[in-house]
C-alpha cells in the first residue's frame, strides 16, 4: 500500500493560527471556529509563503488566486500611514545568504540594515528586523507605526520567541546569537509601537523589500 503523502494546513482565522503537519492538528484549532478560514499545502514552502499572504489569495477551486484587487477592494483597505518605518528581510535559499533592513515608509530612506549572515532564514530575518525596528523607534523616542509583511514573525514577537525549526550550526552561530538577543529585548522592555501588517496585495510590496522576486 502506497505511503500517505505528507500535507501542510494553514489555519488564517481559528483558536489559534500556523502551519500544521497534519488534518488532525489542523481540526483541534479550527472545530467550533465559526468562519474558520484554512486550507492544505503540498509541501511546507507553500505553505509557508500562503501563510504569510491572505486566505482570500487562496480561496476557491483549486487555490486559483485572484488576479488582482478591483479599485472597490483596493479602497477599502485605504492608504498605508506615511508616518511609520517598515522592516524586510530577503533570503537566497532556504536556508541561505540572509539580510534584513529597515526604512522610513515615505522616502524610503534605510534607517538600518544587518547581514549578509550564513544558513539564515526569510522568516527568522522578518522576525529580526520586526524587534530591531521596535528596539531602533524606542531608543529614538519615535511614535511611528512598525509595518511589516509577515504574519508569522508578527506572531512571534507577540510570543516572544523565535519559533524557527532552523537548526544551529558552526556557520550560523552567529546569527542564533542574535535571536537570543531579541528574545532577551522582548522579554525585558516595554514599547508602545503599533505593529501592522503591510497590505501588499492592496499597496503593492512592502518599501523595505529588497526587491528580489
Amino acid at each position: 500500500m502506497a505511503k500517505k503523502k505528507q500535507k501542510y494546513y494553514v489555519v488564517w482565522h481559528g483558536l489559534e493560527t500556523g502551519i500544521y503537519n497534519s488534518w488532525v492538528a489542523c481540526q483541534k484549532v479550527i472545530k467550533g471556529v465559526a468562519g474558520a478560514q484554512y486550507k492544505s499545502f503540498e509541501t511546507r514552502e507553500e505553505a509557508v509563503v500562503a501563510y504569510n499572504k491572505e486566505y482570500a489569495d487562496y480561496k476557491g477551486i483549486g487555490a486559483k488566486k485572484k488576479s488582482g484587487l478591483s479599485a472597490k477592494e483596493k479602497a477599502a483597505y485605504g492608504q498605508p500611514n506615511l508616518y511609520s518605518i517598515a522592516v524586510d528581510a530577503a533570503s537566497s535559499g532556504n536556508p541561505g545568504l540572509m539580510e534584513y533592513r529597515g526604512v522610513d515608509t515615505q522616502t524610503r530612506k534605510e534607517l538600518f540594515k544587518q547581514g549578509t549572515f550564513k544558513q539564515g532564514t526569510n522568516n527568522v530575518g522578518e522576525f529580526l528586523a520586526l524587534v530591531h525596528g521596535l528596539a531602533y523607534l524606542k531608543k529614538h523616542k519615535s511614535d511611528r507605526i512598525l509595518y511589516t509583511d509577515s504574519r508569522t514573525a508578527m506572531g512571534w514577537v507577540v510570543r516572544k520567541k523565535c519559533n524557527s525549526k532552523l537548526k544551529k550550526t558552526s556557520a550560523n552561530a552567529e546569527l542564533f546569537v542574535l535571536i537570543r538577543r531579541a528574545e532577551d529585548w522582548l522579554n525585558n522592555n516595554r514599547y508602545a509601537t503599533k505593529v501592522v501588517k503591510w497590505e501588499t496585495k492592496a499597496w503593492g510590496e512592502i518599501p523595505a523589500d529588497f526587491g528580489r522576486k
